[in-house]
């Protein structure tokens, strides 16, 4: 855990000199949003626009923080401490990587967000999966239904169901890096196919589980 808030605290820093150098660089008003052609479709402030992203880095971070230590089940979170500590990091990773990303558009090196993209979220689906697998019954983290939160053993057999299915997930975002018209349908479509199937299989399993008793 010290190795990787000590990794995370030099991420939240590196976003914000990253912020400090560009600054001088960026126009008044910066491209931060691409369409799903990646052509530009949405605009910012100078100072938003560079200092958006950390803050929202540094929210995370603190929500990140607080959600072990208010979770009612905060002993099943411990359970799984390694896995959801990793998740932090690759999503902190990732989002400092896409502020990079903003930052460098912006100065003039202009690399399509969908070449980009579907290898980050690719990276945080397919450990999404990962921790999904590995989480043990609690409030905050993993496929939370009226189901899985009413019995311990509909949560375990959705979400083992569901971690795979991240990661069969992950690897199809990835691969939208070799289809950038169509990156943004590896990605959604995925993770709607996979919200489906838990929320009804979690049911089911509910069901099921009421007729056994």
């Amino acid at each position: 855990m010290r190795k990787v808030t000590a990794a995370i605290t030099g991420l939240v820093l590196l976003s914000f000199i990253l912020s400090i150098y560009f600054y001088p660089q960026v126009p008044d008003q910066m491209a931060t949003h691409w369409d799903s052609q990646g052509e530009v479709n949405g605009y910012m402030s100078k100072f938003w626009g560079t200092f958006f992203m950390p803050l929202l880095i540094t929210g995370l971070v603190i929500l990140f923080l607080v959600i072990p230590k208010i979770d009612p089940r905060k002993e099943n979170i411990e359970m799984f401490r390694k896995h959801y500590e990793g998740f932090r990091l690759i999503l902190i990773l990732f989002l400092v990587m896409v502020h990079l990303h903003i930052l460098l558009w912006n100065t003039g090196t202009q690399i399509s967000p969908n070449a980009v993209i579907p290898l980050g979220i690719g990276l945080l689906f397919y450990y999404a999966g990962v921790l999904t697998e590995n989480a043990e019954q609690n409030w905050f983290i993993g496929i939370r239904t009226p189901w899985t939160l009413s019995s311990e053993k509909v949560w375990k057999r959705t979400n083992r169901l569901g971690g795979k299915l991240f990661r069969i997930a992950g690897i199809t975002a990835f691969s939208g890096v070799f289809f950038p018209e169509y990156a943004i349908y590896f990605i959604l479509v995925p993770a709607v196919i996979v919200v489906v199937i838990t929320v009804v299989y979690s049911y089911l399993e509910y069901k099921k589980e009421l007729k056994e008793k």
